[in-house]
Order: C-alpha cells, then sequence, then structure tokens
C-alpha cells in the first residue's frame, strides 16, 4: 500500500513488536494532536497483547523520526484566541510521562532529524538509538517557546552545562553527542537498521529491557562522545550562571570563536524564551520526577501559547520564512520579573495531571 493511503500513523504488530510509525514523512513526520491520541491507543493496545513483547518508534521516510508538533496549527489556534495549545500538550505531556514509564521495552529509532515532541516520543524511552544520521535538537527558543515535552528534564541531566548550553541555543547534536548529553543510549549506522529491526521482532515472547539492550549493543558502535563533548570544559565555564545576563557577559569575556559565534546564535532567540528557558532548567535540577518537570513546562507553555513571542517566533520561522522575528521585549535585561511570574504561577484545577 502507498505510504499516503495509510494515514498519518502506522500501527501494526510485527511479529513480537509492536510497531507506531509516524507517517508524514513530506512534514518530516511533525505530529498532530490526532497521532497523539492515536499513539496513546496503540500503547493501551499492545500494553495488554501478551503477543507484544516490545515497542519499535520509528518514522517513515529517511529524512527524520520526527521534527516536532504541528506549529502551524497551533500558530493560527494561538492567533483565533483558540485552545489546541492546551489540549495538545496535555495529551503529549502526559503520554511523554507514560512513554517513560512504559512495562514494556520501547525501543525508539532516533534516524534522521528528532526535534522538539520528536524528543518527547523517543527521549523517553527504554531504548534510544541514534544514527550516523541523528540530528537531535530542541530548538523552541527560536520560537518564542521553550524546551518542553520532558525537554527540561533531560537537558538538567546533561552533564556538566551541557544541557544548559543545547536548551539556550537550540544548537543541534549528532548520535554520539546525544549519548554523552544522555539523550540517548547506544550509536547504530542506518545501514545496520534492517537487520536490527528484524532481529527486535524476533526476540523471546517476556524478554526483559537487559537482553533488548544486549541485542542493541550488538549492532552499535560503542561511540558515547561527540564534537560538543569535546567543549565541555569551556560550556561549563561559560554557562555556570543562573542568570542570562551573566552568560552574555562571560561570552563576550571569553571572545574566542565558539564564544562569539554562540553569543551571535543566543542574541537572535526570545529573550523572553532564554530568561524562562534559563530558570526552568534550573528548576529542574532539583526535581524530583519527569512529571514535575512537565506540570512546570504546562504551565509556562499555556502562557507562551498567549504571547506575541510566540506568534512572531513562529511567523518568522515556519510562516513567512524572513528569520527576522521582533522580539518583545527585545533585549534579556528589559525581560522583568512581573513578566516571568505567570509562567510559573499555578492553574488552579486546570493543572497537568497524569493517570
Amino acid at each position: 500500500m502507498n505510504p499516503a493511503e495509510e494515514g498519518d500513523l502506522i500501527v501494526r504488530r510485527e511479529g513480537v513488536a509492536g510497531v507506531i510509525r509516524l507517517n508524514r514523512p513530506k512534514t518530516l513526520n511533525a505530529m498532530t494532536l490526532e497521532m497523539s491520541e492515536g499513539i496513546d491507543a496503540a500503547l493501551d493496545r499492545f500494553e495488554t497483547d501478551p503477543e507484544v513483547a516490545l515497542i519499535i518508534l520509528e518514522g517513515a521516510g529517511e529524512r527524520g523520526l520526527c521534527a516536532g508538533g504541528d506549529i502551524r496549527g497551533l500558530w493560527e489556534s494561538s492567533r483565533e484566541g483558540g485552545d489546541l495549545g492546551a489540549r495538545f500538550w496535555r495529551q503529549e505531556y502526559v503520554m511523554n510521562a507514560r512513554i517513560a514509564k512504559y512495562p514494556k521495552p520501547y525501543v525508539a529509532f532516533m534516524d534522521g532529524l528528532v526535534m522538539g515532541g520528536g524528543v518527547g516520543l523517543s527521549g523517553h524511552a527504554s531504548h534510544r538509538i541514534v544514527t550516523d544520521r541523528t540530528r537531535l535538537a530542541m530548538p523552541e527558543v527560536g520560537l518564542g517557546f521553550f524546551p518542553d515535552v520532558g525537554g527540561t528534564w533531560l537537558l538538567s541531566r546533561a552533564p556538566g552545562e551541557i544541557g544548559t548550553y543545547f536548551g539556550l541555543t537550540g544548537q543541534t547534536m549528532n548520535g554520539p553527542d546525544a549519548i554523552h548529553a544522555k539523550f540517548a543510549d547506544a550509536v547504530v549506522p542506518a545501514a545496520k537498521w534492517p537487520e536490527l529491526r528484524v532481529a527486535l521482532t524476533k526476540v523471546r515472547q517476556g524478554a526483559n529491557a537487559a537482553e533488548i539492550t544486549k541485542l542493541i549493543n550488538g549492532f552499535a558502535t560503542g561511540e558515547t562522545a561527540g564534537p560538543v563533548a569535546a567543549k565541555e570544559p569551556v560550556i561549563d565555564a561559560l554557562f555556570g550562571f543562573d542568570r542570562m545576563q551573566d552568560i552574555f557577559a562571560a561570552l563576550k569575556r571569553d571572545g574566542s570563536d565558539f564564544a562569539l559565534a554562540t553569543l551571535k546564535a543566543l542574541s537572535e532567540k526570545s529573550p523572553r524564551g532564554i530568561v524562562v528557558t534559563l530558570k526552568l532548567l534550573r528548576l529542574a535540577r532539583t526535581a524530583s520526577s519527569l512529571e514535575e518537570c512537565l506540570v512546570r513546562e504546562y504551565r509556562a507553555a499555556l502562557e507562551v501559547f498567549r504571547s506575541d513571542d510566540f506568534r512572531e517566533g513562529v511567523r518568522a520561522a515556519v510562516i513567512d520564512k524572513d528569520r527576522s522575528p521582533t522580539w518583545s521585549p527585545p533585549r534579556v535585561e528589559d525581560v522583568t520579573p512581573d513578566m516571568l511570574a505567570p509562567y510559573f504561577a499555578g492553574i488552579g484545577p486546570d493543572e497537568l495531571k497524569f493517570n
């Protein structure tokens, strides 16, 4: 059957594997609310199916697992004062927490582009496979947003200030750097995936996580650190602050090519977005659970959805593609405590709750 005729989500059993394939290759498998609900339904089905020993998550096409959520749809709803953000993120974040606690091995094949919501589907999996083609990023600050889908939990648990760097700059990790940053577990060359995939569909019924890990490692390269990991001492020195002004000042003082390129990247982001992101990352360091971070992210996401910066960031990056957003306020020095407060305030009966 032509992939276009199979719908945006393909769910089926292959051997002992419950396969979930995102099937919007023309949009880099960007996830809609309906797809998220479909994934949840698939997880329900596979959890209770005694014939299913493990889950395989993959993306259609060769360009990537998932480039994130359907940003255009969210932008349109935000402009119209709609509620898609509240409904989409509630569904997505609860599912992210579910994936982290799923009772059967959950193998995410993180090939090609893996961004935003794609990280939410894969970064909390029990078995996270990256490849020689992986380009993983949490680039939300460029949209006036912040790394969500449990991104603040993952980033805050990366070694040193690596997570702060990736979260604030939106820079891309290759496969080995994703291992170093604790976003993935094994690098398997993309060319070896078909053979590994077949092997996964034939594991013994009741195979445990350790057996799946051993199988995957038999195909893995063993790489554990990429080019960014080599810069960790410098990144630790430049990003070990709790205020954006201090990070900017450290980058200016350093003056190296890396520092100046990083400074330029940060200066293009939403000032409010990076200040909110840094505070969320620092709060996440002392969080006791992924759920605690997701509750905080949901509060902040609802505030972002109402903001001009989100609409302007998406306009500049996705709609008009002029790459020239006009941020409000224009400088980090102008982001006041009163502006920040609503992002971190409780929302009463609308708080995110987990099943």
